[in-house]
């Protein structure tokens, strides 16, 4: 979520169309046609043609690997043949081989029935003597904890962005995660993506050659200061719904940042041809939702908050007098209908997995109330993921049916949140990692509101609110920009960093971390941001508190796959790979009867019409 920097409303009108145009190659003089939509291959650094492989990323799902090259600008005349060999037996084997993008310069590899049982060094190699190693990792099911690493806002300008960002690879590389999450505004730059996402891969490189990475585009990657895509349609005016920029321009973004993920969950063209990438990503025994919560967001154009005198811009309420619930109308789309039926359908499917997380571009409430430098309070912002509620409840309810955890970023501000629908505290934990350089600062620090209920030993602004929209938030931590009396003040001051998420299989516990650039994660003198770590159960991804309990499961093998439905609804409640051999299962509807589901392996045991017991306490595991 961007209010961005840059002129608000100039650069939505810029490249309204398609355009073409002649390149000019920097290596041999001769010309290539392709989209304005690439940019000024000027602006990309000339590089000798041994070294004209940029950088590649990877993902392995379910045996099967897919890795996109980047590469710098080819000439017409050069080879578009790109390959991938592997390390066996000490000498390279070609296994794969593709054909380079001509808008763009990437080239993707997919190739199935891949090993994940031992690590693979890779090549990607071109005729022109240019070569990428890396290593594609082993996948580390065995492990006891899966550690993720994930960052947002790749600013290079105000914030501390000039700053090098060589700190945040040395430190990562310490930690040596096991995945990678790029969760939205890798690139800034609006008119030259290939350009600036060859930089990002420049200062990245050395951490993702070497395992699994995901990068999401968020609204700057694809060219706007923010983003309703309303399905993909081409618009004027960012507000009313839909992409701004060329839908080549989209594309290619999306070719260049997602080609690499598992295949979509659906390939059905959206509007301008533009399609879909949400899809899962299994590894480590964590089962990843990777979802766009910008391309099917509807547009808030038609609200004429400018009109109503509620604010000054189409997408921010400034005044006080407003309902919450006169914003709250159908028709208006979070994720999107396909998506929310990918999550219901995703959150079923356990084969394999120990723990559920879904991972976004931006949070799902509006955990922010003051942004920019100059410090401007508002009271609604609708580029939040907390607009519109029907659709960010939708979303968390069928995140909760299956206890999973929320990665997240975009705000400029890191938080812990634990989401609310009915009550606070009924459902997921999110945890909005911090930019690691932030451009556009943003507080959390409501106005006219005192929290229903502290957290005790929290910050100051912690506790349960409402959101600017009326949804309510548990706040547990947040790094509001404050003088640190670090060096270089224009970073730190703003609160800089990355977010690590370990996962651990054994105790089904997940605790967040909160690192500042330029500080030693391995250090046991080094300081998270203050309200980090902070330690959640499984379990504690579903808070709601329970009407009754059904009968205690008692299963012959560990760790089997409970799923229970309520009978008067025929709705599945929840579906979770429980820990251990006993658990109660908690249900919410004392009237009703239930079928449990209980399957170890490939063996399920069915049994219907079970009726509740008296309501208990909710207890933690211990």
């Amino acid at each position: 979520m961007k209010s961005s920097s840059f002129p608000y409303r100039s650069l939505l009108f810029l490249f309204a169309s398609a355009s073409i145009f002649v390149l000019t190659s920097l290596a041999s003089g001769k010309t290539y046609p392709a989209l304005l939509a690439v940019g000024d291959r000027s602006k990309i650094a000339d590089v000798p043609r041994d070294k004209v492989i940029a950088f590649a990323l990877y993902t392995v799902h379910k045996n099967k690997l897919k890795l996109t090259a980047q590469l710098y600008p080819l000439a017409k005349d050069e080879s578009h043949k790109l390959f991938l060999d592997v390390k066996r037996d000490g000498a390279w084997k070609q296994i794969a081989e593709t054909t380079v993008h001509p808008i763009g310069w990437s080239a993707t590899f997919t190739v199935p029935q891949w090993d994940t049982r031992q690590d693979h060094s890779y090549r990607v190699r071109h005729a022109l003597g240019s070569t990428f190693t890396g290593m594609i990792r082993k996948d580390p099911r065995h492990k006891r904890t899966i550690v993720v690493a994930a960052f947002t806002g790749n600013s290079p300008g105000p914030g501390g962005g000039k700053i090098s960002k060589k700190d945040v690879v040395i430190n990562v590389n310490k930690i040596n995660p096991d995945i990678l999450f790029f969760t939205g505004d890798q690139v800034y730059n609006h008119f030259q993506h290939t350009a600036h996402w060859i930089k990002f891969g420049e200062t990245f490189k050395d951490i993702i050659r070497n395992r699994p990475t995901v990068t999401i585009p968020d609204d700057h990657d694809v060219g706007q200061g923010n983003l309703w895509g309303g399905g993909g349609g081409k618009v004027k005016i960012d507000t009313q719904g839909g992409y701004t920029r060329p839908a080549e321009y989209v594309k290619m973004v999306e070719r260049q940042q997602t080609s690499h993920l598992p295949d979509p969950w659906s390939k059905k063209p959206l509007k301008q041809g533009i399609t879909s990438y949400y899809t899962s990503l299994l590894w480590g025994e964590i089962d990843f939702a990777i979802v766009e919560d910008r391309k099917f967001k509807s547009g808030c154009y038609d609200f004429d908050i400018v009109k109503k005198k509620l604010g000054p811009r189409p997408d921010h309420i400034a005044k006080p007098n407003y309902n919450p619930q006169d914003f709250d109308v159908p028709g208006k789309k979070l994720l999107g209908d396909g998506q929310i039926r990918f999550l219901n359908t995703w959150a079923t499917q356990w084969q394999g997995v120990k723990m559920k997380s879904l991972v976004s571009q931006t949070i799902f409430s509006m955990a922010s109330t003051y942004h920019s430098k100059g410090k401007t309070f508002y009271y609604a912002d609708f580029d939040a993921g907390g607009w519109p509620q029907r659709g960010r409840n939708k979303a968390i309810d069928a995140m909760r049916r299956c206890f999973a955890f929320h990665i997240c970023g975009d705000q400029h501000l890191a938080t812990i949140v634990q989401y609310g629908i009915d009550d606070w505290r009924d459902a997921n934990y999110a945890f909005c990692v911090p930019s690691i350089a932030n451009l556009w600062p943003r507080w959390w620090i409501p106005k006219g509101q005192k929290p229903r209920r502290t957290i005790p030993g929290g910050q100051e602004h912690t506790g349960d609110y409402l959101d600017g929209f009326g949804n309510k938030l548990t706040v547990f931590a947040h790094t509001n920009p404050m003088k640190t009396g670090r060096e270089p003040a224009a970073l730190h001051d703003r609160m800089p960093g990355f977010g690590v998420i370990e996962f651990n299989k054994k105790t089904r516990r997940i605790t967040m971390n909160c690192w500042p650039r330029m500080v030693d994660p391995t250090d046991p003198q080094s300081k998270q941001y203050p309200g980090w770590p902070r330690t959640v159960h499984q379990y504690d991804n579903f808070g709601k508190a329970s009407a009754a309990v059904l009968p205690v499961i008692r299963a012959k093998a560990n760790d089997p796959v409970v799923q229970i439905i309520n009978e008067k609804t025929g709705k599945i409640v929840y579906t979770l790979r429980i820990l251990g051999k006993v658990y109660q299962p908690k249900v919410f509807d004392r009237s009703a009867s239930y079928t449990v589901k209980v399957t170890s392996g490939k063996d399920t045991r069915i049994q219907k019409g079970v009726k509740p017991l008296a309501p208990m306490p909710d207890k933690k595991p211990q």
